[in-house]
């Protein structure tokens, strides 16, 4: 399956890959479209920005249209025949952007049930019959225990960006969710990278999925350059200066390992004179969303965030990525360096390191896609 053209996906759908000038699938597309098609249940392990969200939408609005074609509508209210777990509202909006190009021709409808919103809202996102429910867990949760929402005609569940749920003690609500559809349901999961929790929802719910790995899972991807930068005698802000006077492309996202060296740099930053956002937890919703939306849009072009902004942000215009902490654990490193980079474009990542990080450094070769693109650099 070379071109989209290739797969019996309904010419409604086509129509759109068409008009969006969707052609050739991605590796985790091209292996994980035949296998939803079929109906099998599918474990996605890839790389963050290889297009993982179109690998399932296609196949449920395949399968649901396709139901409707036949004569079986939805007549039911809040009776969803598909739905998408997410782990933030960030995402579940992305999800839900990928989806809506498509049901301008289809005619189904997606809803979306995401944190920070309250329960009036909820009820009034989910009312009426609608096809297509994107949603985080723990709102899905409290609708479930109310009775305000029914998943017994659920045809297709799908765990999104799965490690990054589990990290937050998502197994029990996953059971749940599990347990209140159908048994004979398709389930779908995708990941960028297999921690241990992932692991044990896969040995306990899907135990007969199809698991898929891309090639460049777990791995840093090839279009991108990694710049390790020696700091001297703890000294990380004058370094910064010098690597922000350097020409990029795009914004930057610079990731600390905590909130307080989070606002302490963006603090630092602002006595600079230079313009930035922040993004991290514990901070009101409305202005965190805000400054995103800010960074987007190109803003302000400067990011400074903690690893909360590290999985399922799709930033197209992220041309560099800096580590001004290193992360302690490979899979948060893969997870930033994955917001540049993204979907064959090409990305810078600088790493600050100390003499405390070598060890850290030297992991890196593990996950390396071309040895040629890793260059050490004194400043």
């Amino acid at each position: 399956m070379e071109k989209f053209t290739d797969f019996d996906l309904l010419p409604t759908l086509q129509d759109t890959l068409k008009e969006k000038e969707f052609v050739t699938p991605t590796e985790i597309q091209r292996r994980a479209l035949p296998l939803l098609l079929a109906g099998k249940s599918v474990v996605g392990v890839a790389e963050t920005g290889s297009g993982k969200t179109l690998s399932y939408a296609l196949p449920i609005l395949h399968l649901l249209k396709t139901l409707e074609n036949d004569g079986n509508r939805i007549t039911v209210d809040a009776h969803p025949r598909a739905v998408v777990i997410v782990p933030t509202r960030e995402l579940g909006e992305q999800v839900s952007k990928v989806f809506k190009p498509f049901t301008h021709t289809t005619r189904l409808r997606v809803r979306t049930v995401l944190g920070g919103t309250d329960l009036a809202v909820a009820k009034k996102n989910i009312a009426g019959a609608f096809e297509v429910l994107v949603a985080t867990p723990g709102r899905i949760v409290k609708l479930l225990d109310r009775g305000l929402i029914n998943f017994r005609d659920v045809h297709v569940l799908v765990f999104d960006e799965a490690d990054q749920m589990l990290d937050h003690g998502f197994l029990p609500d996953a059971n749940q969710i599990v347990r209140a559809c159908p048994p004979h349901r398709q389930l779908a999961l995708f990941s960028a990278t297999v921690s241990p929790a992932v692991q044990e929802l896969m040995g306990k719910l899907f135990k007969d999925a199809e698991v898929i790995r891309s090639g460049g899972s777990q791995r840093v991807v090839p279009t991108l350059t990694t710049d390790n930068r020696e700091v001297y005698d703890g000294k990380r802000l004058p370094l910064l200066e010098k690597v922000l006077a350097e020409k990029v492309t795009g914004g930057t996202m610079i990731f600390t390992n905590t909130r307080e060296q989070c606002d302490k740099l963006a603090a630092e930053l602002g006595k600079m004179g230079r313009s930035c956002a922040i993004y991290r937890g514990e901070m009101d919703k409305v202005e965190r969303r805000a400054n995103l939306k800010a960074f987007r849009d190109g803003e302000v072009d400067l990011l400074i965030s903690t690893d909360l902004a590290s999985r399922g942000l799709d930033l197209e215009h992220v041309g560099r990525v800096i580590n001004y902490h290193l992360p302690s654990h490979m899979d948060n490193y893969i997870h930033r360096v994955g917001r540049t980079a993204r979907a064959g474009r090409k990305g810078l990542v600088i790493n600050f390191v100390t003499e405390r990080d070598e060890p850290f450094i030297a992991q890196l070769e593990s996950v390396r896609a071309e040895p040629r693109k890793i260059r050490t650099s004194k400043s």
